[in-house]
Formats: structure tokens, sequence, C-alpha cells
């Protein structure tokens, strides 16, 4: 059975197209955390209504060393994503239209940024995994792990919906999890949001805005 992402658009929903997560059949919906926005002032993403600052949180990378999310990546512009390795559409895509952006984006914002991949199945997802499938799109993306109580406070900290399995036949089971890709802005704030309909455009487009922090702090 296909491992599903909450964030796959079901046939005949426009879920995706609309920014709205849905979820494996026979599963209860995850909702989003809050209404957000369309794009606003010029960014190619979703503006939330409200911003948050940059989460604080503390996970293991792939070398097996505690990352402070706050504060490794503080003043930089980055992007959060909560995934996992087995999706087979979203997650993959997702970082695959990142890695296409930060190269469109060139020397200049390009190198500016972070992008951080959380995983939501750390029973599978051994820091050997994580490194080897996001060295398929970029060698500097980060990735952490962590226990599942670790991870679920982390999706707390960010204020999305919690990652929950559900069995499969055979023994296997599926993660839904949300779509949305936070980015924060060197000013540590959360200025947009990406859903699976974002394209790499978008992201090439909001990359310089973010690596120079446009707004103010809430």
């Amino acid at each position: 059975m296909a491992l599903l992402c909450l964030a796959v658009c079901l046939a005949g929903s426009a879920g995706c197209a609309t920014g709205e997560p849905t979820h494996p059949a026979g599963s209860p919906p995850v909702r989003p955390p809050a209404a957000v926005a369309t794009a606003t002032g010029g960014w190619h993403g979703t503006v939330p209504k409200v911003s948050r600052s940059r989460p604080s949180f503390t996970l293991l990378d792939t070398a097996g060393n505690g990352f402070d999310f706050a504060r490794r990546t503080a003043g930089r512009a980055t992007l959060l994503f909560f995934g996992y390795t087995n999706c087979p559409d979203v997650c993959p895509t997702t970082m695959a239209d990142i890695a296409a952006a930060k190269r469109l984006a060139g020397t200049g914002a390009g190198p500016a940024l972070t992008v951080v991949f959380v995983t939501t199945d750390p029973g599978r997802d051994t820091a050997e995994v994580l490194r080897r499938w996001l060295d398929q799109f970029d060698a500097s993306f980060i990735g952490l792990t962590g226990s599942p109580a670790q991870i679920d406070a982390a999706q707390q900290a960010v204020g999305i919906p919690l990652a929950r399995t559900r069995q499969a036949p055979g023994g296997q089971y599926d993660v839904a999890h949300a779509a949305q890709v936070a980015a924060y802005g060197a000013d540590d704030v959360q200025h947009v949001l990406y859903f699976a309909s974002s394209t790499v455009a978008d992201y090439a487009a909001d990359l310089p805005r973010l690596v120079t922090a446009p707004g103010e702090r809430p």
C-alpha cells in the first residue's frame, strides 16, 4: 500500500490548490492551525494572518549532534518543513523544488538560505536514511530527528498540526503530516507559508526578501 502524506491531493479534491491540507482516506482530517490569507505584499506564498517568531526547539542532526533550531538558524533566511522519506510525492517534490529555487536564486540569496527538514517518521528515518535522502536534493539541507515526543513538541512550537500515524495492511503504516513549509526571514519572523501548490518560481522570487528580512518584528 502506498504511503500517503497529509498534503496529497485526493481525486477530485481542490485541497492542495487552495492551500488546504487533505488526509489519508479513512482517517480523521487534520485541520490547519489557523486561518491564513492569500499572498499579499508581493509574497508568492501564503501570508499567515498571525505572524510568529522563529520557534525554539532542539532535536538531533544527522551527525547525532544536538541542533538548537532558534540559535543555529538565528538571523538567517530559513525554510522549515516536517515530512518523511517514505512519502511518495509531496515531500520529495517539495524538497526538489526548494533545491531548484536555491540554485535559481544564484550566489546572492541561495547560499544565505538555510533549509531544515524534520522527520515525522523517526522509527524508519534513521540518521543515515535521512542524510542519504536529503543529499539527493542538496547536501547542505539539514535533517533533524528525535523521539516522537520531541518531534511533537517541535511541531507545537512551530504552530502546525501534529503528524499522525495510521496502521495499514501488511504491518505498514501511513504518516499524515502538515503540508506547509514555514519561511522565516533574517529578522527571525515567519513571513510566509508554502503549500504543495507552490512552485520553484514562487520560492525563488521570495528568497531575496527573506534574506533581507522585510518588515518589523511582531
